[in-house]
């Protein structure tokens, strides 16, 4: 049965580096509760959340997967979130759903990149958290050291609520020091008994920094703890829960998922001491409102935080109930289109696995099909509720794609579309200037899962291919040229001659102006002549590019009274101004990137070196404060050129902790070596009858 009433659901997220076991530590919840019989994605038993086809041939999670987990009259609606870099937008999304963060760490390898990304980001959020050290069971594995390092990384309001007895081979459970208890698992059941004595005095010494950092939770507890009383098991036990929910003290777990130590301990805790959405009060609002949560409140408000396209279920929209009741059938207005829509069926995600439920109150989490809903979007009974977005990660990872078959472009445009609807953090765009599509997503893992879920979903195929630079041509002096055409063929024939004098006009675009007097052309084929002045500008006559900040003048020619046409004063606008740009030093120019590119500061000489390197200007650094102080933020100008791939670059150059901003504007000439280079790829391909 499902849970009731905010006070019985709790939302926990697991996040953390990709690799370190959050899957398997839902998989071992999942399994100790009953609602598996064998621990899934172990021992060649088949995952229940890591179900779809891509994360099994890749080896880690790519969505959100959701493990619904009644424990001790409570369900922990558990978001198994996906962590490795190109999805991480998918942990942003489900962070936003739920009030802890539970950050899962190698006991070995310690807090990596993305670790520390998340947890800011869950700091931002206001989340509670918690952090799981897995696998002591590794040989290399040393629950000290890693402890320091979260430390050292997270401040010193972490503390252990459990902690290991031995490690590597040795070892064999976890010590709860809350309630001073050694608890492992014998033939898969629990066995409680007393700390055996050569873990005493660790233990006593775990409890008594636990006691330190909770009691600044309650002045009155603090000032009796100060002066020397004891606190009550019953006080500890209340602190931990206030500590937690204000977000003054982490706690740490220990354990084995895979061997399922310390998993009962971390379900007991949280059901115990993690919040629930009535804690936090109120939800922020896009107006700079707070929506109250309550109980009694029966007006219901979703907010949807993910969608997905499932082969299988077809569209599924993620919604987060912040306030009153919802039952299948229900109406509700969407605040951002202000359409009514219909959800006809509620339903429980376990895996893939879906059961129906007939309602779903505030603080729970509920699946339901066929929506038009977006992530992000708010419904509710008036659809004048919106509550307040969450930032996604930028996505700067920018390539173009192209079809394997011609006409299928229209399927491949629509798949794409409807990928993008689903997923914030993929974008798809069509380039006017280049007339390529566009992709831009996190990284290309996920580029390249799209590609394959397009074949398998659509039954087309793809190929990326690089970014076509929007180049552009103009002139830097004043140059004269005559264009004459004439062509007889026996019948009527053609004539058209004009002079053309053109003239640099930075800034200010193209400019035409009629100069001829005394008839030599009649009115009526300047147009024609400015139309085929355009048409040349519009090809290029350096390069191929399209030509800007030119001002053209027509002052003189002829025509003949039989055979002039506007055909062919705009053949003649053609030829001449081909031949006046030839004497106007033509010069290509390219789109400057404008950069903010943010790193640790041990990255920044890396970065800066770099910039130079792409022919770059680093303009200017400003060192971080707060939240980011030990961070630089570098300010540079890059030819566009030479940052389509800077998401990648940057990923090396920083080892993963560094983000960017990219605005693109404005144009520099470009080096003569590369203006000679493209100019000679345009004369070849216009020999061979390319474009």
């Amino acid at each position: 049965m499902a849970a009731k009433g905010t006070e019985k659901v709790k939302n926990v997220v697991l996040v953390g580096q990709g690799g370190v076991g959050k899957t398997m530590l839902a998989e071992a919840m999942l399994h100790l509760t009953g609602r598996t019989t064998r621990l899934g994605g172990h021992a060649g038993t088949k995952p229940t959340l890591d179900y779809d086809g891509e994360e099994g041939e890749r080896g880690f999670s790519i969505s959100t997967a959701i493990a619904p987990i009644i424990w001790e009259g409570t369900r922990l609606n558990v978001l198994d979130a996906p962590c490795y870099p190109d999805f991480v937008g998918d942990a942003y999304a489900a962070m936003s759903a739920c009030e802890t963060a539970v950050f899962v760490v190698d006991a070995a390898s310690g807090p990596g990149t993305i670790t520390t990304r998340l947890w800011y980001a869950a700091e931002e959020l206001s989340l509670a958290r918690a952090l799981f050290i897995n696998r002591l069971d590794r040989p290399d594995a040393d629950f000290d050291v890693a402890m320091a390092a979260l430390q050292e990384r997270f401040g010193t309001n972490l503390g252990a609520v459990t902690i290991p007895m031995g490690s590597g081979e040795a070892f064999s459970g976890i010590i709860d020091v809350v309630h001073m208890k050694a608890r492992h698992l014998e033939n898969g059941k629990p066995i409680v008994e007393d700390v055996p004595a050569e873990y005493a005095d660790a233990a006593e010494a775990a409890r008594a920094q636990l006691t330190e950092l909770v009691v600044e939770a309650d002045d009155e507890v603090m000032m009796k703890y100060l002066e020397g009383e004891e606190v009550t098991q019953d006080e500890l036990e209340g602190l931990l829960a206030k500590a937690i929910r204000e977000r003054v003290f982490v706690p740490v777990f220990s354990g084995s998922c895979v061997r399922e130590e310390g998993v009962i301990s971390f379900m007991d805790a949280a059901v115990a001491w993690f919040p629930t959405m009535a804690d936090f009060g109120r939800i922020p609002l896009v107006n700079g409102e707070q929506l109250d949560i309550s109980e009694d409140d029966e007006r219901p408000v979703v907010f949807a935080f993910k969608s997905l396209n499932d082969p299988q279920n077809g569209r599924l929209s993620f919604l987060k109930v912040l306030a009153g009741t919802i039952t299948p059938g229900i109406e509700l207005t969407n605040a951002r289109t202000r359409k009514t829509e219909r959800l006809g069926h509620l339903y429980q995600m376990c895996g893939r696995e879906t059961t129906d439920v007939q309602s779903a109150a505030a603080g729970d989490i509920v699946v339901v099909p066929k929506l038009e809903a977006m992530t992000g979007d708010t419904l509710s009974v008036t659809g004048k509720v919106e509550a307040a977005e969450f930032r996604f990660p930028n996505s700067l990872y920018r390539i173009a794609i192209e079809p394997d078959a011609r006409g299928t472009e229209g399927k491949l445009y629509a798949f794409l579309e409807k990928s993008a609807d689903a997923d914030p953090t993929l974008k798809v765009e069509r380039d006017e200037d280049t007339g390529q599509t566009v992709i831009s997503a996190i990284g290309e893992a996920q580029v390249s899962v799209l590609l394959d879920r397009l074949e398998d979903r659509a039954g087309i195929t793809a190929h990326t291919v690089a970014l076509k630079i929007p180049y552009r041509e103009t002139i830097r002096r004043v140059a004269s040229a005559q264009g004459r055409h004439k062509k007889q063929t026996g019948g009527a024939g053609q004539y058209g001659d004009c002079w053309l004098r053109i003239e640099p006009n930075p800034g200010a675009g193209y400019e035409f102006a009629d100069e001829v007097v005394g008839g030599h052309i009649p009115r009526g084929f300047i147009p024609a002549i400015d139309k085929g002045v355009q048409e040349t500008m519009r090809e290029g006559v350096l390069a191929g590019y399209p030509m800007i900040d030119v001002k053209v003048a027509v002052y003189e020619g002829s025509y003949h009274p039989v055979d002039s046409n506007e055909m062919a004063f705009k053949t003649a606008a053609r030829i001449g101004f081909q031949k006046a740009v030839a004497q106007a030093e033509p010069v290509l120019l390219e789109p400057m990137a404008h950069l903010r590119i943010t790193v640790p500061e041990s990255y920044a000489g890396s970065v800066m070196g770099d910039v130079s390197a792409s022919r770059g200007r680093v303009e200017g650094m400003e060192a971080g404060t707060g939240a980011a102080a030990g961070e630089t933020t570098v300010v540079a100008t890059i030819p566009y050129a030479e940052v389509t791939d800077y998401a990648t670059r940057l990923r090396s150059l920083s080892r993963g902790t560094g983000e960017f901003e990219l605005e693109v504007s404005g144009y520099e000439q470009v080096p003569h070596d590369i203006q000679q280079k493209l100019a000679e790829e345009y004369a070849a391909r216009r020999a061979a009858g390319e474009k």
